[in-house]
This record gives C-alpha cells, sequence and structure tokens, in this order.
C-alpha cells in the first residue's frame, strides 16, 4: 500500500475557513506556522552532517545544484542567487535548477515537473563530477525532476541530498542526506507553497548559510566576503570593520581604501599590524579563516 503523504492530508482544524473573516484566517496561519520550526529541529542532524560534506566537496573545487519543481525549485533559486554578492563565491559554484527554466521562475509550468529528461540533460551540460552537490527539494519527495537528478548524481558519485516535508519519502531513501521537515496538513489542503515551502526555506538558509561560514565567509558574526557594489555594501564593510576592530569611521574608511576594500585584510592588518603581504600569506593558510589566520600570524612571529 502506498504510504499516505501527510502534505496532501485535509486539515482537520481548517475545515470552515471559507466562511471565516480575514482576522480568523490569518490567525490560523500563524498558529499553523508556529510548528515549523520544530519540524526542521527534529531533521537538524542530518542537516549538519549535510552541510559537511557540502563544505568537503567544496574544498575539493566542487560546486553545489539545488533542484526543484514549482515553489520548491523558486526557492533555492532565491538562496543561490543571494550567495553571489552576500559571500563573494563565482557565479557557477552555487546553482538554482528549475523545473522549467527561466520562465517557471515567472509563469506556472507545473507540467514539467516529470520531465526526467531535462534534469538529466542540464547536468550533463554542467558537466557534474564526483566533487559536486546536488540538493533535491520537492515537498512530496517523489516529483521526478527531483528524483531523475539525484540518480544522476549518484550516478556520478557526487554529494546528495534532499530536503522533503513528508516521512520515509522516495527521495531520502535514495540520498546521501534525507532531510525530512514533517510539516504535516497545509491550511488549504496540498498548497504546498504554505508551511512545506517555508520549512524548505529555512532548510536551504541553514545548508547556504552554514557552508559559509565553515568556509571561512563570516568572521563573529559578521560578513567578510562581500561585493562591495553599492553604498549600503560598503558602510556595511566600514561599520563592520568598526565592530571587528573598534576603530573609529574615519580610520575605517581610510584602512578599507588602503586595502583596495578587502575587508578580510583589512580587519587582519588592524588586529595585527601586519601587512597586507602578511594578511594574504596567513589567510591562505587558514582557508580563509580571519580568526585562525590571526592566531597563525602571532605564533609565527613570537
Amino acid at each position: 500500500m502506498k504510504k499516505q503523504r501527510t502534505t496532501e492530508n485535509g486539515n482537520e482544524k481548517s475545515r470552515k475557513l471559507d466562511e471565516w473573516n480575514s482576522l480568523e484566517i490569518v490567525r490560523f496561519m500563524n498558529q499553523e506556522d508556529a510548528g515549523i520550526a520544530n519540524a526542521v529541529k527534529a531533521a537538524l542532524p542530518t542537516i549538519s552532517l549535510a552541510v559537511d560534506g557540502i563544505v568537503n566537496r567544496w574544498k575539493q573545487g566542487g560546486r553545489v545544484f539545488v533542484v526543484g519543481a514549482g515553489t520548491s525549485g523558486r526557492l533555492g533559486i532565491v538562496d543561490a542567487v543571494e550567495l553571489g554578492p552576500t559571500f563573494s563565491i563565482e557565479q557557477d559554484r552555487w546553482n538554482g535548477i528549475l523545473a522549467g527554466g527561466y520562465d517557471a521562475m515567472w509563469t506556472s509550468l507545473e507540467e514539467t515537473e516529470d520531465d526526467e529528461q531535462l534534469i538529466q540533460a542540464t547536468l550533463e551540460k554542467a558537466d557534474f563530477s564526483a566533487t559536486d552537490v546536488i540538493i533535491g527539494v520537492t515537498a512530496s519527495g517523489s516529483t521526478p525532476f527531483v528524483l531523475s537528478a539525484i540518480h544522476y548524481g549518484k550516478e556520478r558519485n557526487g554529494l546528495t541530498i534532499g530536503i522533503s516535508n513528508n516521512e520515509s519519502t522516495q527521495l531520502s531513501s535514495i540520498c546521501d542526506y534525507g532531510i525530512e521537515a514533517i510539516t504535516g496538513a497545509e491550511v488549504i489542503r496540498g498548497s504546498t507553497r504554505l508551511k512545506a515551502g517555508t520549512a524548505q526555506k529555512m532548510v536551504l538558509n541553514m545548508l547556504s548559510t552554514a557552508s559559509m561560514v565553515k568556509l571561512g565567509k563570516v568572521y563573529s558574526n559578521e560578513m567578510v566576503d562581500m561585493k562591495l557594489i553599492n553604498k549600503k555594501l560598503v558602510q556595511r564593510a566600514v561599520q563592520t570593520l568598526i565592530n571587528a576592530t573598534s576603530i573609529s569611521e574615519a580610520e575605517a574608511i581610510k584602512v578599507l581604501k588602503e586595502n583596495n576594500h578587502d575587508l578580510k585584510v583589512s580587519i587582519f592588518r588592524v588586529l595585527t599590524g601586519g601587512t597586507i603581504e602578511d594578511a594574504i600569506q596567513s589567510l591562505r593558510k587558514a582557508d580563509g579563516h580571519i580568526k585562525r589566520a590571526v592566531q597563525l600570524y602571532f605564533q609565527k612571529n613570537e
């Protein structure tokens, strides 16, 4: 007997949804959303293992491909496109692949979720290899587009991670790490853009953010690998330098300019008094981690 997907169950508590006033509807949605964090919490051990796996492949030069259809695929793209300006990663290192392609981001092309050949052709064109990672995202855990991507990744010895919202899903059974955030029946039956989608975004946030932290792109809780491409980000970099070193705003602006607006080098030099060459060498030895680089510098110069 086929296992029942709880994301497809009817929600007994919202049977009279169409009779409620606006406040009653949004209050109930808020109450339902309150349980999402606990659904994700149950999956944290698996999420953390997936992060370690991503970091390991990344250090080997690997890339990440986040694959999904509909809401799940769009969420993967939303997360992926933010990583470039936030952490200065190369454009092709963390990629969102949506069933139906570019047009599906703006138009509902739900029929494309069954296109198993297209995703395999896409990954083949990207020259997917054993150092790469596939993150498949599907509420049901059974979307053919996603399952096909995972099968392709496994055949090439890539790391495979699945995010779904049901228990013991087909996706989890074929992945190295099956992350299941079981969010239960939706407010509107089967509308997984709601609780399931919110949980998926939370998990994607964790996978990408924790990976970037582990890769040395954060100092304390500050973004230190930003692309300073607008006034807001330049000002944020100035404030980060102030927070990290306790120098004045005028000094921070001066230091950033002297170091070609390289925030990591600027922080290192203020904390150590070292040269640009010292900063570059120490950061390289420390895999980009500023705290470790500072420790290495002082150990070397004791």
